[in-house]
């Protein structure tokens, strides 16, 4: 037999067990923000990460902002 384990991941399942808590509105509001903060310090670090493993510049991404122009007339 399967169990919730078997269909959530880790942090689905503590999530679950934090809510089962009925907190007040505002401090899962709170919670909200400090998760949301979380995963953007993540992916602030992995992007740093591959910013400086590829030696990226400021004109790579003014490149890469532009490049959607280059196809418009193709079409």
């Amino acid at each position: 037999m399967k169990t919730m384990e078997n269909y959530l991941s880790n942090v689905q399942i503590e999530l679950l067990k934090l809510y089962s808590k009925n907190v007040p509105d505002n401090q899962l509001e709170e919670i909200r923000l400090l998760l949301a903060k979380y995963f953007a310090e993540k992916a602030t670090r992995a992007m740093d990460k591959l910013w400086d493993e590829n030696q990226l510049t400021a004109d790579d991404m003014k490149v890469w902002s532009n490049e959607h122009n280059r196809h418009q007339g193709s079409n």
